[in-house]
């Protein structure tokens, strides 16, 4: 594998969790309900504070990911504006 294909691979796979994680965090919000927590045994159990720690983890790469394409590609934000004359 390419080391391209590798970061595409762990890009799609936080990207994954960040769903998972932006679930649960919407059951919370609208339910009150803990999605991880009620799989695996409440919120102090290991199982749920691993998911929870992924959850976290994912956050930062992609968070990453995003910071290195903003601050680093020659690409600017904004495309410069053109002169567009109507005849």
């Amino acid at each position: 594998m390419t080391k391209k294909k590798i970061m595409k691979w762990v890009n799609m796979t936080a990207f994954g969790f960040m769903l998972l994680g932006g679930f649960n965090f919407l059951l919370m919000g609208l339910f009150k309900f803990d999605l991880f927590a009620a799989m695996f045994g409440g919120n102090e159990s290991v199982t749920s504070r691993v998911f929870y720690g992924i959850f976290g983890v994912s956050a930062m790469i992609l968070l990453t990911h995003i910071l290195w394409k903003a601050f680093m590609t020659k690409k600017p934000a904004v495309a410069p504006k053109t002169a567009n004359k109507a005849a």
